[in-house]
């Protein structure tokens, strides 16, 4: 497998995408008022509504510190909720982990950062993909159109993510020799490794994927 290679624009580069979910992310204060598990209708969720979810998850610490595990080095995630319509899971992440460039096919999602900082990447062509850091507080949503790729970018970084319809298949995106771009549908219970052993440098990155995210 080839490489892509990451470089970061400055997000006040002219250039530089509007539409970009994490850009457009909200403060978890004072979002989620009206939302909760014990809230949930019984019917898929929109982002915006996966939004409050993931934001009434995370002000509720009782709800996920008891998934908390930093010691393995690997992301480290817990189901805390699935029924029919939506999933929830907490994420711990360090500074090496990372997702690669994935979707969720059919499911819109939410990740509220509860502490340390994500870094959203997004693909684009024609130019290099542009990153957001998101920090701690701040909740992003978006739909099932959506591709993307996170990384940990504080030691000690928890997430909360929402999915609806819970995820079930998600699409890995990996580039052959020939630069070719391919999606390969993966299964949410699955964690995925790297698909090649590509050394990375400091500006190259391989594409592997991980779930959830």
């Amino acid at each position: 497998m080839s490489t892509v290679s990451i470089t970061t624009p400055s997000t006040d580069d002219p250039a530089f995408p509007a539409s970009v979910p994490a850009r457009e992310s909200d403060a978890i204060t004072g979002l989620g008022a009206q939302a909760g598990l014990e809230r949930l209708p019984q019917r898929d969720l929109s982002p915006q509504e996966l939004r409050d979810l993931a934001a009434a998850v995370a002000a509720r610490r009782e709800l996920w510190d008891g998934g908390l595990d930093f010691s393995g080095g690997e992301r480290h995630y817990v189901s805390l909720y699935r029924d029919a319509h939506v999933d929830v899971w907490v994420l711990c992440w360090n500074p090496a982990n990372d997702t690669g460039w994935h979707d969720h096919d059919i499911s819109s999602g939410a990740v509220a950062v509860v502490e340390g900082s994500l870094v959203e990447h997004n693909l684009t062509i024609g130019r290099p993909p542009v990153s957001t850091e998101v920090g701690a507080g701040r909740v992003f949503s978006f739909g099932p159109d959506h591709i993307h790729r996170l990384t940990g970018q504080a030691p000690g970084t928890v997430s909360i993510h929402a999915y609806s319809p819970p995820l079930w298949r998600m699409g890995q995106y990996v580039i052959d020799d020939g630069g070719v771009l391919h999606r390969v549908s993966v299964s949410y219970a699955d964690e995925l490794r790297p698909l090649d052993d590509v050394p990375e440098t400091p500006d190259t990155r391989a594409v592997p994927a991980a779930i959830p995210a």
